[in-house]
C-alpha cells in the first residue's frame, strides 16, 4: 500500500472519530448511531436532516438493539440523577424541567412510578422533558403506564427521537 492510501485512511479515521465524538451522545450511550451515519456517508448539512437520518438508523435497527438503546436512558429523577452520574445532556434536560428541584413527595412519586414502569416494560420511562414541568411529566408518566408493551415501546422510541432532535439543535447552535 502506498503512503497516499495510508494517509487517506488515517485522515478518514480522524474525520470519523471527530464526527462520533461530536454526535455519538445524541442517542444516549449509543455511539453506534453516529458511526452508522458516518459509515453510510449520510452526513447531512443541517440538524433536521441529520435527525431524520439518525432516526432512520435507529428505526432500521434490530429490536434487541432498540431495546438496548431504551435501556441506556436514565430514570427521571432517579438514583443516577441524585448521585450526579447522568450524562451532561441528561443532567441539563432534567434540570430544565425542574427535576432537580422535586419535593420529597414528588421524588417518592417518581421513584414509585420508575419502579412500576420498569417492572412492566423492562426499560426506563423516557420522555422528552424539555419545555415540560413536573406536573406534566408525572401526568404523562401515569397515563403511559396504561399502555400495552407494544404501544409503549413505540412511544418510548418516539421520545428518544425527540430527545435526539433537541440535542442536535442544541449542538447546531453551539
Amino acid at each position: 500500500m502506498d503512503s497516499h492510501h495510508v494517509m487517506r485512511g488515517a485522515s478518514e479515521r480522524s474525520m470519523r472519530d471527530g464526527f462520533v465524538t461530536r454526535f455519538g451522545g445524541v442517542y444516549e450511550h449509543s455511539p453506534w448511531v453516529a458511526e452508522a451515519i458516518f459509515d453510510d456517508g449520510n452526513i447531512a448539512d443541517d440538524a433536521t436532516q441529520l435527525a431524520k437520518a439518525m432516526a432512520a438508523v435507529v428505526d432500521r435497527a434490530a429490536y434487541e438493539r432498540q431495546l438496548e438503546l431504551l435501556r441506556a436512558h436514565p430514570d427521571l429523577a432517579g438514583r443516577l440523577a441524585l448521585q450526579g452520574e447522568l450524562t451532561q445532556a441528561s443532567t441539563d434536560e432534567q434540570k430544565s424541567a425542574g427535576l432537580d428541584q422535586c419535593t420529597r413527595e414528588e421524588l417518592e412519586r417518581f421513584q414509585s412510578l420508575n419502579k412500576d414502569y420498569t417492572d412492566k416494560f423492562e426499560f426506563p420511562f423516557i420522555f422528552a422533558v424539555s419545555g415540560k414541568n413536573i406536573v406534566q411529566i408525572l401526568e404523562n408518566f401515569e397515563t403511559r403506564l396504561g399502555n400495552s408493551p407494544q404501544q409503549e415501546f413505540a412511544t418510548a422510541l418516539g421520545e428518544v427521537h425527540k430527545i435526539a432532535r433537541i440535542r442536535l439543535e442544541k449542538l447546531a447552535n453551539e
